[in-house]
């Protein structure tokens, strides 16, 4: 299965995020799975990038120009794709995917959660999104879906896009390894 990581590029931040990250790094190497990723050498997404290919994983980054030119790539990534912008990375990154999991991070990640969740309530590709809840990260972005969600700006339950985990071993059992 190919796994795309949404995540933070900050290094500046709690390191149960680091931790988390890395168990499920591990994981998706033991299991054979390609981690797909935005291929920065910073925070999160370095950590998933490492610990994935330091297990065994295949890595795919998919790095914008911006990053290129700023000589931040990650030296973890066995498949390189450039891209011009982040709106050519969230489609390839979504091409690339059977599934996104968002772990702790900031407005990109929003944005990707929010990309590929919006593409599927539409109708063009029917892939679900695990926000990753380590430590009730993503609390108030749950309350606000809901809020949304019981003002009727919702159709449906957002919840058939997107699921959510506090735990290594809820996601295995989203994705049916459990």
């Amino acid at each position: 299965m190919k796994i795309c990581i949404f995540c933070s590029a900050n290094s500046n931040i709690a390191k149960t995020y680091f931790s988390a990250t890395e168990e499920l790094g591990r994981w998706m190497a033991e299991k054979g799975h390609t981690v797909v990723f935005g291929g920065c050498d910073l925070g999160l997404m370095e950590c998933i990038g490492r610990t994935a290919r330091e297990n065994g994983a295949r890595t795919i980054g998919v790095v914008p120009t911006k990053v290129e030119e700023r000589g931040r790539t990650s030296r973890h990534i066995d498949v390189h794709i450039p891209c011009d912008n982040l709106s050519d990375r969230k489609e390839l990154m979504m091409t690339q995917s059977d599934v996104f999991i968002a772990l702790p991070g900031g407005i990109g990640t929003l944005d990707e959660i929010f990309t590929v969740a919006a593409s599927a309530t539409i109708g063009y590709h029917s892939k679900r999104i695990i926000l990753y809840n380590v430590d009730g990260f993503w609390d108030s972005l749950i309350a606000m879906l809901d809020d949304l969600q019981q003002r009727g700006f919702v159709r449906g339950s957002w919840r058939d896009h997107i699921v959510t985990a506090t735990n290594l071993e809820e996601i295995k059992r989203i994705l049916g390894f459990l």
